[in-house]
């Protein structure tokens, strides 16, 4: 019997010690910003207005590194965490990030927090209405991500399809099996012959359009 417990803490040590192994090349690589904005995260999770679960976040930070994207808008940043998970890509693929908020309080707090995960040089964070600010942008854009008024979705896509690169990505937040308004945006998305669209349900629902290259 003894000799069978002392086999399996071998196994177990062994078992560990893998684990470190592999935990230490995955760490070993990061940058400082790569560390700020991991202890960033890890501290703020639970605070309030954590507008994007992770996995969205996870999602729309591998989006960007997937396609090297560089040149990229956010419509609605609220708190600023999924401007932070683009930035952070953004950081690595030598992109810069605009976005627009309305709610001035909202706006504080998010310029605190991307200053907190050291980011600021990444991001041009504007106040203001985002139905008057979003037509009035020139681009080009190649990744967009939406998660304002969701009523204004489809005002928005218009606005700013014109000024996406062929090849570039439209992401909406909070689509998965929605209904009304968002279930007749993401019906108009389907059909539209120059995007090709899917949905990621691993977090709220995430429709990601590709335009079509010419």
């Amino acid at each position: 019997m003894k000799s069978n417990n002392l086999l399996i803490l071998c196994v177990l040590l062994v078992l560990l010690s893998s684990n470190l192994v592999v935990y230490s090349q995955q760490t070993s690589g990061y940058s400082e910003t790569d560390k700020k904005v991991n202890a960033f995260l890890k501290s703020y999770s639970g605070r309030r207005y954590f507008n994007v679960p992770p996995k969205d976040g996870q999602l729309l930070h591998d989006l960007i590194i997937k396609n090297n994207y560089k040149q990229a808008l956010e419509i609605g940043t609220s708190t600023g965490i999924s401007t932070i998970w683009m930035a952070w890509a953004l950081s690595k693929t030598g992109g810069k990030l605009i976005t627009i908020e309305i709610n001035e309080t909202r706006y504080r707090q998010a310029i605190k927090n991307i200053e907190e995960a050291g980011l600021s040089e990444y991001v041009d964070a504007r106040l203001g209405d985002a139905h008057k600010l979003v037509p009035e942008l020139e681009g080009p854009f190649d990744f967009v991500f939406s998660d304002a008024d969701k009523g204004w979705y489809k005002n928005y896509f218009r606005a700013i399809s014109p000024k996406l690169m062929p090849g570039g990505c439209f992401t909406s937040h909070n689509v998965s099996g929605a209904t009304g308004y968002l279930g007749d945006y993401y019906n108009f998305l389907k059909d539209l012959p120059d995007y090709r669209t899917t949905v990621d349900n691993r977090g709220a629902g995430m429709a990601i359009s590709y335009k079509k290259k010419e």
